[in-house]
């Protein structure tokens, strides 16, 4: 059973800037792609972004040029790197391992 710890949220205003981090243990399997999906009450799950195991990246529109995603040495990290943060962002944030998420998440809240 793969165990998720997402660090990293917090309080921000408008503009700002957070970094999340997660680490993905207890799994077996290759490696195919780590990432992030957002939820916010009321909303769907949105995946934001993810790295595959070559690297490649893939973003949603609505976080394209603000946000970065990136991998840790090992094969169980991963960040998001969240620059000029808006209110709609705020959500809690879960990360994923081949499309597997299981932690509580780290809430990121965006107000003035």
């Amino acid at each position: 059973q793969v165990q998720f710890v997402e660090s990293g949220g917090g309080l921000v205003r408008p503009g700002g800037s957070l970094t999340l981090s997660c680490v993905a243990s207890g799994s077996r399997l290759p490696l195919r792609s780590m990432g992030w999906y957002r939820q916010a009450p009321g909303n769907q799950r949105e995946l934001v972004a993810h790295i595959t195991s070559g690297g490649n990246t893939n973003y949603a529109d609505s976080v394209k040029g603000r946000f970065t995603i990136s991998r840790g040495s090992a094969d169980n990290t991963v960040y998001l790197q969240m620059n000029n943060l808006r209110p709609e962002d705020t959500a809690v944030y879960y990360c994923h391992r081949n499309y597997i998420t299981g932690g509580q998440g780290t809430q990121v809240t965006v107000s003035s």
